[in-house]
Order: structure tokens, then sequence, then C-alpha cells
């Protein structure tokens, strides 16, 4: 079946032949076809938003770590994924940014059918308009733009990439998905200190930690609330892995056997020994 989600999605998730679920979108989406299951017990897995922490630790390959950084505009930052929220230790912060920039000046902006682009458009006019909107009420919050910030000078549906700096944790800009081309900086100067930034929202699908020491890395990832945690890398998938969000970013883990858990129903068949003849 086909369509919008107020018909087509309406009409099958409350058909009361549906056995399973499975869901790909938003938070406030999901509780509505949360609130359809439950009327028919059916159960449902949900792959939902994030806002997720990218960590740099002081000993990190910080041109890696950069480039990585300059990745989560891809798609014009229109990934559930992407690390927007950036947490530097403080001790690099002002090197690191510089690094940022500098990576920066590969990510060409442009047409998406022109083999050199890195950063398009976003897929709606109402989209646009909501990406500007997380953006102009960040600034009004006090939250400063080291770079971009406004519409770019391409066309119509093309954003700016943008770095804000100078926010707290409490500004939407800090707790709400943009599912734009938006990325939030903030420094850190302890591991405790940063795990406790990066479980500072209702969010916890994928988090992204860049640090040489081991044990320090394992230690941060064990504590980050998140389905992902990618260490010195990014969007690595494997199918047979378990993916899914905790929190508001989702219900229930899939891909290899642990898609069986929610796509099938566990049967005992007890039989008395001997009651066969």
């Amino acid at each position: 079946m086909q369509g919008i989600g107020e018909e087509a999605g309406d009409a099958l998730v409350n058909h009361p032949d549906i056995d399973r679920i499975s869901f790909t979108g938003s938070t406030d989406t999901a509780k509505l076809i949360g609130q359809a299951a439950a009327r028919s017990i059916t159960p449902l897995s949900a792959e939902l938003g994030g806002k997720s922490p990218f960590i740099v630790c002081a000993d990190a390959d910080l041109e890696s770590a950069a480039q990585t950084v300059a990745m989560q505009y891809m798609n014009a930052g229109q990934v559930c994924l992407a690390g927007t929220r950036v947490m530097v230790e403080s001790s690099i912060e002002e090197n690191f940014l510089g690094k940022v920039r500098n990576a920066m000046t590969h990510m060409a902006l442009g047409d998406p059918r022109d083999k050199d682009t890195r950063i398009g458009p976003l897929i709606t006019k109402q989209h646009f308009d909501r990406v500007a909107g997380f953006v102009e009420r960040a600034k009004q919050a006090g939250a400063v733009p080291v770079w971009g910030g406004s519409k770019a000078n391409f066309g119509e549906l093309y954003f700016e990439p943008t770095l804000f700096t100078n926010v707290t944790p409490e500004l939407e800009i800090s707790q709400r998905e943009v599912f734009g081309p938006v990325l939030t900086w903030q420094s850190f100067g302890s591991d405790d200190e940063v795990v406790e930034m990066a479980n500072n929202t209702r969010y916890g699908l994928a988090a992204t930690l860049f640090s040489r020491n081991e044990q320090r890395a394992t230690a941060i990832a064990s504590r980050v609330v998140a389905g992902t945690v990618w260490v010195n890398c990014f969007f690595i998938r494997d199918l047979a892995a378990p993916f899914g969000g905790s929190r508001d970013s989702g219900i229930g883990r899939e891909g290899g056997n642990w898609s069986f858990d929610f796509f099938s129903d566990v049967k005992n068949i007890s039989i008395r020994k001997g009651s066969f003849a």
C-alpha cells in the first residue's frame, strides 16, 4: 500500500489482520502508531529520531575526527544517525575547530547530480522552513553561528551548513532533532562531564567517539545511552548486528538474529512421553 501516513498508514496500523508493525520515522508519529497498536495488542518495533553526540577526546586522531565531523553534513543533515552535538575536550577545542573548518572546504554544496557535491537540498519547502525555524530560534536564544546560519545562495531548498557555539543543554537546538545541516559545539573537561552531556536528551539512537585510548573509549562508550556507538569511525553497518535506539529513539532491535525475536512467536509444544502408539 502506498500513500501518506494519515490515510494509508492509518489504515494499515488499525487493520485487525496486521500481525506486526515495523516503523521508521519520527517519535511523534510513533506515539500515534503505538496507540493504534495497543488497541489490537499488535507488536511494534520502531526506529526513530536521534540527537546523537559526537565526542572528540584530546588523545584522538584529530585529522580523522575533523573529517568525520564534516561528514555529518552529508545528505544535508537528513540522517537520523548523524552526530549533531559535537563535544570536544577543552584542551584541544581551538585547534580542533580549525581542523574542522579546513575539512569543511571539501564539503561542496550543489546539485546532487554533480559527483563533486557533498551537500544537497532539503527534501521539501515545508522541511526547509522547519530547519530555518530551528536556526532562527537558536539565534534568538543566544546561540552563535560559527559558520552558516542562513539560506544558501544556490537554490530554494538549500540551507548553509551551520555550526552553533555558545549553546547550553536546555536550548531547543540542543534537545530536539533538526534533521538538517545544523550542528552544535560544546566543550568538556572530564569523561564524567561528557557522559552527562551526551545523555542529556530524550534520545538514544547513536553516538560517535574518537579516542586513541582503548580503555577510555570503551568506558565512555559503555556509559553513553545509545543503540549504536561508533568508535573512531562512523556509519559502519553490519546487517547481522542489532540496530535500534533507546528512549525516544525507538523500541526493540532489528538485524541478524534479533529480528527473529520480533518477527516470530516462540511456540512450546509439550508431548507426554509414551502417549503415541
